[in-house]
């Protein structure tokens, strides 16, 4: 059952999401806060979320665009915040995070993130705040300093060039820390290999250097892991 709700961010100002509930879900049940890509709220992003959710999941997708406009400043904002690893944004996924927590079918102990691109680095930004069981980055557009951190799975794409090398960086920081971890890298996939992208973009952006499009193996295999991973370090718990 997929629902538009009202959330309510810093200062009490009302803002839209997304929220998954498995069907016929008996709770309290574990969670994710899902954080989407550059494009918004899109069709696949709520897909994403109906996927998660019929593994068990309570997914919810708080709508950092739709605070104020004009959109496009609206998004650079966000990137700022994203970069910086300091904004108004991670005040309002905490506000979403602490709205899903209330909610009765959620086990307010058993949260976890997951982000795409843009929102991949969002939930790597989660995952050292101590407020999460596990963080789900999906081709994270930037990689924060960690100096403590959830247990993280994490998935790239081999001929994505703006994400080159983070998979190695992130490998060793998780080392360090002594969290577990699953990254991945799939060579035959670029970014946003999870989602298809339609419209102009979708046709331009796989001639980019992100080499960007859907990749179904590439797909397949990482929401295979990733659910894996949840069930042994968010279900499980």
């Amino acid at each position: 059952m997929q629902t538009d709700v009202t959330l309510t961010a810093t200062g009490g100002v009302p803002y839209p999401g997304v929220l998954t509930v498995p069907d016929g879900a008996e709770g309290p049940l574990p969670a994710l806060v899902m954080i989407y890509e550059a494009f918004g709220m899109t069709d696949e992003m709520r897909r994403v979320a109906s996927d998660l959710a019929a593994e068990g999941y309570v997914v919810l997708i708080p709508d950092l665009f739709a605070r104020s406009a004009p959109r496009a400043l609206c998004v650079m904002r966000t990137m700022r915040t994203m970069m910086r690893g300091e904004g108004k944004e991670l005040h309002d996924i905490e506000a979403a995070r602490r709205w899903l927590a209330a909610r009765p079918e959620v086990d307010a102990d058993r949260i976890g993130a997951i982000g795409f691109c843009m929102g991949g680095s969002f939930a790597l930004l989660m995952a050292r705040t101590g407020l999460y069981k596990v963080s789900a980055p999906f081709y994270s557009s930037a990689l924060p300093e960690l100096p403590k951190a959830c247990p993280v799975v994490a998935s790239f794409g081999g001929r994505d060039r703006t994400t080159r090398g983070h998979a190695d960086k992130l490998t060793a920081r998780l080392d360090k820390l002594g969290e577990p971890h699953d990254v991945k890298v799939y060579p035959e996939a670029g970014h946003s290999f999870m989602t298809r992208t339609g419209g102009t973009m979708g046709r331009l952006a796989p001639h980019l250097p992100l080499h960007a499009e859907y990749h179904e193996p590439s797909a397949e295999d990482a929401f295979r892991r990733i659910t894996a991973f949840f069930r042994e370090h968010l279900a499980g718990t």
